[in-house]
Parts: C-alpha cells; sequence; structure tokens
C-alpha cells in the first residue's frame, strides 16, 4: 500500500467525526487494516481497546496494539479483510468475510483463510475487536510448524 493512501485513511479518520453508525466504524477500522494504516487504527481504538486473537489471547490497550499491528504488518505488509457481510446489534457489530496476505509480501507464502470478526464500539471507537479463524495456513506460511 502506498503511503500516499495510507495518509489519507488517516487523515480520513482524524479529520472526519467520528462515525456514529456501529457498522460505519467498523468498515473505517477494516479500512485502516486494509491500508496497513497504523496511526489511522489507533485513532479508532479506544484507550482501553482489548483484541483477542484467533487464539483466544488477549491484547489489552491502545498503546499496546499499536505496537502489535506494526509488528503484524511487518511479517503481513499484504494482509487484507473481505467484508461479505456486516450484522449489528446496538454497539456490536459482526463481521463475515475473508482474511488473506503472504508472510514478508512474498506471493508463495500466500494464504486465504475464511474470518469472522466481532467488533465492540463506544462512542466511535472500537472497544474491542475478537477474530475467529482457523489460523493454521497463516502460521504454515512463516515456516512454523507445530503440532494441531
Amino acid at each position: 500500500m502506498s503511503s500516499e493512501k495510507k495518509a489519507n485513511v488517516t487523515k480520513s479518520v482524524e479529520m472526519e467525526t467520528l462515525p456514529a453508525d456501529p457498522v460505519a466504524t467498523v468498515r473505517q477500522f477494516v479500512a485502516c487494516i486494509n491500508a496497513g494504516d497504523v496511526a489511522g487504527l489507533a485513532a479508532l481504538m479506544t484507550e482501553d481497546h482489548r483484541f483477542l486473537d484467533a487464539t483466544g489471547a488477549i491484547h489489552a490497550g491502545r498503546e499496546a496494539m499499536i505496537q502489535g499491528w506494526r509488528h503484524y504488518f511487518e511479517g503481513f505488509p499484504d494482509y487484507r479483510i473481505e467484508m461479505e457481510d456486516a450484522i449489528a446489534q446496538e454497539n456490536h457489530v459482526a463481521l463475515f468475510g475473508w482474511a488473506s496476505g503472504s508472510f514478508q509480501g512474498n506471493p508463495e507464502r500466500a494464504w486465504r483463510i475464511p474470518g469472522a470478526w466481532r467488533a465492540v464500539v463506544s462512542d466511535g471507537r472500537i472497544a474491542e475487536w475478537r477474530v475467529y479463524a482457523d489460523i493454521e495456513p497463516m502460521v504454515r506460511s512463516t515456516g512454523v510448524t507445530r503440532e494441531w
């Protein structure tokens, strides 16, 4: 992703009023993920943001997740979420679709997996982001083998 596109996504998060609609907030968060825009993600996270990864591990706090996203994008610079559907109930949003990427951007180590995401939105920001996916293809793309 070009630095110009990342800057445009970040600018839209910083300059605009945060969306009142939880689905719009989540779509903006996914746009930042797809752009590799850590500053935009930070602007959309609550201070006490919680990320629950596909293994069930909890990563707490915006500052910790800023570092977490930077690290993740270093390993998977082309990580993308393709949203097929979004369902909202009050401030909870469920997304369904696909996640894809490749380890260190190497097309020979590409993967694409079905996934679901759950977001909790608070005052126009993401308070919780949870991933539901079988991450085995992603892990294997790194060359790591482990017993499942």
